[in-house]
């Protein structure tokens, strides 16, 4: 069983402040993965698919589903899809079995009414500067508070599986010397460019 626990320290290194939201990623990733019953991703083998937009509250919730679940956007199996929700669907690419888990909708609720969002995330001021006093106990409460309670979990289900083999062709783009690889290379006239020098060719026209 995966603790989330375990990970919530380095998780706050990564993440950079203390907020709820990146816990609750930690309690999401964490149960997806114990029902599922896999372990940390350190190479491709599992997918996360979160439903979150830009720019919008709780997006930290991102960072704590990456550092529990081990997807990241530097091993590319973690993407958006831009819902503004927090559904994560979590795959398990050697199987292709899957699991959804949302936060439960009264849980946010209540947090959205709490200090920590009405004086001071709503009034502009960033996590950071939100005295510890008013987050911790937030804090406390998503990492302490059992799985029924503060999430829910689908059922095991059956996912389509789409990888790619890693991409080692590259070239160096004739107009910058930069490293590119090879499919996202131009052809402009005799010379093999980058996208950025292309579009500054064109530009220059």
């Amino acid at each position: 069983m995966i603790d989330p626990k375990d990970y919530f320290d380095a998780a706050l290194l990564l993440h950079g402040h203390r907020c709820p939201a990146m816990p609750l990623g930690l309690r999401a990733g964490a149960a997806a993965m114990n029902a599922l019953g896999v372990e940390r991703s350190g190479a491709g083998t599992l997918e996360a698919i979160l439903e979150l937009g830009d720019g919008h509250f709780a997006h930290c919730y991102a960072d704590g589903v990456q550092m529990v679940t081990g997807c990241t956007f530097g091993k590319g199996n973690i993407r958006k899809l831009g819902y503004g929700k927090f559904g994560l669907t979590l795959v398990d690419r050697s199987t292709g079995r899957a699991v959804r888990v949302v936060p439960r909708t009264e849980k946010q609720l209540a947090s959205k009414q709490t200090v920590f969002f009405t004086e001071y995330r709503t009034k502009g001021i960033p996590p950071t500067d939100v005295p510890a006093e008013v987050v911790q106990p937030l804090i406390d409460q998503v990492m302490r508070a059992p799985d029924e309670a503060l999430l829910r979990v689908g059922p095991v289900i059956e996912h389509s599986v789409h990888t790619k083999a890693e991409d080692f062709d590259s070239f160096v783009c004739d107009r910058c010397g930069e490293m590119v690889v090879a499919r996202y290379g131009r052809q402009v006239g005799d010379q093999r460019v980058c996208i950025p020098c292309q579009e500054a060719i064109d530009a220059a026209r």
